[in-house]
């Protein structure tokens, strides 16, 4: 099995740690030659989720991940992926890869709560550990998306059939279960997605999705 790790900015070296510790070879995504059809999943780490955005459309990433995406290739947004992955996402009219049927709010714990820890349960696997940092958090869900862990009354997990986000940074503690339920739902192999994988000079220039 091979993850992609998008590494334009933010904890994409732990993530990677993350999936060596399970055995799980990964690949850094920093340009758009990395970016090919032997990946069996991809993770889009925490950040800042405009400059992100912003990097992906001047590489030509954008364009080729949303189709991937969109395609059924595997997910994992964390924080600023969450955001990236969000069909909505509140006081903004842009999206970008539009992914998930779900409307997020940045920053929304503001400057007092910008980083905390909290233990709560994830669906399917119990009580984990959970670090925020000015982490966003899911303000509704529709579709057949699903919550799969809330702290205080909002959702900051959700999965819709191959995506998985979650608002807090798994990859910054010692607890891999919530990397080990990513790789759970990798059911096919990569080469379903080959149409979305032409040779680079035939991929369209990035657009943004309007909401």
């Amino acid at each position: 099995m091979k993850i992609g790790v998008l590494a334009l900015q933010g904890a994409f070296a732990e993530h990677l740690k993350a999936l060596r510790r399970l055995g799980v070879q990964g690949r850094e995504i920093r340009q758009l030659s990395d970016f090919t059809d032997d990946l069996d999943g991809i993770v889009l780490p925490g950040g800042e989720s405009t400059v992100i955005g912003k990097l992906m459309e001047n590489l030509g990433l954008l364009q080729p991940l949303r189709q991937a995406i969109h395609a059924g290739l595997p997910v994992f947004g964390t924080c600023a992926g969450m955001i990236l992955l969000a069909k909505e996402v509140d006081g903004s009219d842009i999206s970008y890869i539009a992914a998930m049927d779900a409307r997020v709010r940045r920053n929304a714990y503001g400057r007092q709560l910008g980083s905390f820890g909290a233990v709560a349960p994830f669906a399917g696997i119990g009580d984990i550990p959970m670090v925020f940092i000015r982490a966003p958090y899911i303000e509704s869900i529709w579709g057949d998306a699903e919550i799969l862990a809330t702290v205080d009354g909002r959702i900051v997990a959700a999965k819709q059939r191959h995506i998985l986000t979650t608002a807090f940074h798994p990859e910054l503690t010692e607890n891999t279960s919530v990397h080990e339920y990513f790789l759970t739902m990798i059911g096919q192999p990569s080469t379903a997605y080959p149409d979305v994988f032409p040779p680079p000079a035939d991929r369209a220039g990035p657009v943004l999705a309007q909401r």
